[in-house]
């Protein structure tokens, strides 16, 4: 019988790989679900609502489960890159599943204040999630991810 730690004697795993494609299409439905969100927050508060909860259990979905697992990832893995040339490079899943994370703050505040009358909180958050979306679709930078790259290094020791 070994005496030694499932912990220490488990072999390392990389992390999780996805497919940048991908990310950028998750955040064009995104934009659009987002904006749809933003356009119907004055005339139809109710579809901005669905639409903002809709978006928040996508984000909930990429940042618990991981991206491939959020209903874009699935999307995309079954419709849109079967049609491709296999990726030339994969990113690591952890910075896109922590932008996952502060989107879904953003939609959940959102959420909330659409709930409780507060439209200018929900405008503000709702904004500020779409230009993120925006930035990664468009041009491919994820201001989440440029986050959890930030974070890592202030949290890192000093060697």
């Amino acid at each position: 019988m070994s005496t030694s730690s499932p912990i220490t004697s488990a072999p390392s795993e990389a992390p999780a790989q996805v497919d940048p494609r991908g990310l950028r299409f998750a955040a064009a439905l995104t934009s659009v679900v987002v904006a749809a969100a933003l356009l119907t927050v004055e005339p139809v508060r109710e579809a901005a609502i669905v639409l903002t909860a809709v978006q928040t259990v996508v984000f909930a979905i990429g940042a618990f489960l991981g991206v491939r697992h959020s209903p874009y990832g699935r999307i995309f893995g079954r419709l849109v890159r079967p049609r491709l040339a296999p990726p030339t490079e994969l990113e690591d899943a952890r910075p896109p599943r922590f932008a996952q994370a502060v989107g879904l703050v953003f939609t959940t505040v959102a959420l909330v204040a659409l709930a409780l009358d507060g439209q200018v909180v929900a405008l503000v958050a709702l904004a500020l999630a779409l230009v993120a979306a925006l930035l990664n679709a468009v041009v491919g930078l994820c201001l989440g991810c440029e986050m959890y790259l930030l974070v890592r290094r202030v949290a890192a020791p000093a060697t």
